[in-house]
Formats: structure tokens, sequence, C-alpha cells
């Protein structure tokens, strides 16, 4: 095993933002708890959580209220896209936070001016998510699940770049997914392709990226290459 992000994740009850290191995470929400009072009020439990739900702070929970409005059982069926911001501050020291870059269920971005620290405020923009449809189906089967996070994650991106980010990072459980569940496999390729073609008519597919240019990792072209992991 080289897979250095599989020992990284941090023992803990719930997501946090270290959880993020080896880049954003997009979780599509199965239900959300609210106990009023309590030190953190909002637990969001989403596919995959393996028991560990996301539980936003004042700043996060404002943009899903914004988003999608006050009513949290509205929210099941919903994706966000988290990722870590390490500014995020706590007791004066930047600890790092989670904090959401893409919504579902939205047309255009939303703007918003979210308190940074006491007295201040930051502007902060929440760019669309877009969800195929077909992934509004129950996710109880774990590799379509894990084949749903991973298209999410490549529809948000925006150049061939990030596309390719995502695929070295997810070399070898993708590689894993091929040989168990060529079909889930073959639905995240088939995302890939989509979003590379959309880029690459947007003019933004970079010739920087082999990987990206050509839509596949090089295992995937049967070139002898190896395969190189996350």
């Amino acid at each position: 095993m080289s897979d250095m992000s599989q020992v990284i994740t941090p023992r803990s009850d719930q997501l946090n933002s270290d959880s993020l290191l080896s880049g954003p995470l997009t979780i599509r929400i199965r239900e959300v708890d609210i106990r009023p009072g309590t030190e953190q009020p909002v637990s969001v439990f989403y596919d995959g959580d393996e028991g560990k739900p996301w539980k936003p702070c004042k700043s996060t929970s404002r943009v899903l209220v914004a988003a999608w409005g006050p009513d949290a059982s509205k929210y099941a069926g919903r994706s966000v896209t988290l990722y870590r911001d390490p500014d995020v501050k706590w007791g004066g020291m930047a600890v790092g936070g989670i904090r959401i870059s893409h919504v579902s269920h939205i047309e255009k971005a939303l703007v918003l001016a979210l308190t940074e620290k006491k007295g201040s405020k930051k502007m902060t923009t929440v760019q669309p998510l877009k969800v195929e449809q077909q992934r509004q189906e129950p996710t109880d089967d774990p590799a379509f699940a894990y084949a749903n996070q991973y298209i999410t994650a490549i529809e948000a991106c925006d150049s061939a770049d990030a596309v390719g980010e995502i695929q070295q990072r997810q070399a070898a459980r993708f590689a894993k997914l091929k040989s168990e569940r060529h079909d889930q496999a073959d639905r995240v390729q088939a995302a890939i392709d989509r979003k590379l073609a959309s880029l690459r008519n947007d003019g933004t597919l970079s010739e920087t990226n082999p990987t990206a240019t050509e839509g596949r990792a090089d295992e995937d072209r049967g070139d002898g290459s190896d395969d190189r992991e996350p």
C-alpha cells in the first residue's frame, strides 16, 4: 500500500478539516439532525459517512440556509462540496476549518458576507454544483456511493488540471473499483470523458496535464505504465 491519504485520516466521531487534507469532498446528504442548545447543534449525515457526520459551524450553516432555506428536512438528496480552509482561526490561531465551495439546487453563484471574526465579515462565493439525476437513487451500495462521490467531484472541476489531480489522488482506489465493479468504473470514466470534452469545447483544456488531455490515466490507455498513486 502506498496511498498516504489512507493513514493520515484523523480519528474522530465527526468529519473534520484534517479529513480533507487530501482534497475537497462532495457529499450527498441523507438526513439532518438539529439539537438546539448543544455545542454543535447541527449534524449532517451523508452517504458513506461511516457514522461520522459533518457538523457545520454557524458560517457554513448560514450558507445552507441561504442556498436551500431554513427547512432542513428538505436537504435530503442534495449535495455540497466541502474543502479545508487553512486560514480558519480558533482562539486566535489558524487551525483550519471546513468550508463550502459548491452546493446543488441553486441556479447561480451565491455571494455572502460571512462573519470571519468578531466585528469582521468576509465575502464568500459559493458555486452551483451540478449533480446527475440518476444519483438521487439509494446508495447503500459502497461502490455505487464511491462512484457518485467521484463523479460529483469531477463535475465540480473548472479545469483539466483539476480533473487530473483528482484522477491521481484516486488512482489506487479507482483501479480497485475497475477490478471489482466495472459497471461503476465505467460510470466514473464516462463522467471524466464528458467533463474533459466540455472543457475542450470551452477552450479550457490544459496541455500541461497529459493525463487530462488524453482523458484517461496512463494505466487506462494500456501503454504499460506503472500505476500512479495519489
